[in-house]
């Protein structure tokens, strides 16, 4: 009766489900890594956004990196800013996905070491090989408040670091390499500032990192091991179908002819 399983249609239509069954029932473990990714990072963010905020020269110092333990926490620095020393870093967008510029202000702080401030979001107009004309930014003695964040490199952001840029334009924040251009002690890290805000709304300050849409993952993790499941019902619901016609085909054959009527 189901000697039909070993015809080349069957046998193929069997090892294609027997293959989809694992390959599901791992997407759905990939999922439900991600999602718990999500939840951590989440979590981690949140807490840091809701720490007391800290001077910032305990959580960094030249050379250090910035953990992700540490990442997003509110630091507080005093110094002055040094303008004539800032950097913008291309092609960065705003809350609008508009293309613009970070504003990355070098900020003194009392025993003389640098913190990399970023001011904020300006627009990309005119040419992008000029110097953009940038909001000042406060002068004299000013306590920042901000999030602290790590070095930027390739492979987290995914943005390559282009040589050969305009002057005082660069790709990515590397305080290593600023503290070279700068010939100055600068302490690992910058900080996104959140106040004091700018006169203006510009530069416009960068938005806090919000959250990861993880319980997406949580539903897509059900959603692939519901998939698995379904494979070896809708199997056997074409096993049984493919049983109905057979059995209805082989009944129709063995049905007696009618007997024509006799001639008269």
């Amino acid at each position: 009766m189901y000697r039909f399983l070993l015809t080349r249609q069957w046998v193929i239509l069997t090892v294609v489900a027997l293959a989809l069954i694992p390959t599901m029932i791992e997407l759905g473990f990939w999922q439900q890594s991600r999602y718990e990714l999500r939840t951590a990072r989440n979590q981690r963010v949140s807490d840091a956004l809701h720490a007391d905020p800290v001077p910032v020269e305990r959580l960094t110092s030249p050379g250090h990196a910035v953990t992700s333990k540490d990442k997003y926490r509110t630091v507080t620095a005093t110094g002055t800013f040094e303008s004539d020393q800032e950097v913008v870093v291309r092609r960065r967008v705003n809350s609008d996905d508009e293309v613009g510029y970070h504003v990355l202000t070098p900020f003194r702080l009392a025993d003389g070491k640098v913190v990399l401030v970023n001011r904020g979001w300006i627009p990309a107009n005119g040419s992008q090989t000029a110097f953009p004309k940038i909001p000042a930014a406060p002068t004299g003695r000013t306590t920042v408040t901000g999030r602290l964040m790590a070095d930027e490199t390739t492979e987290a952001s995914g943005i390559k670091n282009v040589a050969g840029l305009p002057d005082r334009q660069i790709m990515l924040i590397d305080s290593a390499e600023q503290a070279r251009r700068l010939h100055a002690e600068v302490l690992g890290g910058y900080v996104q500032q959140t106040a004091p805000e700018p006169e203006g709304g510009t530069p416009e300050q960068i938005s806090d990192p919000g959250r990861e849409d993880a319980p997406l993952n949580y539903a897509y993790m059900i959603q692939w091991w519901l998939f698995a499941a379904a494979v070896p019902v809708g199997w056997w619901v074409l096993v049984r179908r493919e049983l109905r016609d057979r059995a209805e085909a082989a009944a129709t054959e063995e049905k007696p002819a009618e007997p024509e009527p006799a001639a008269v």
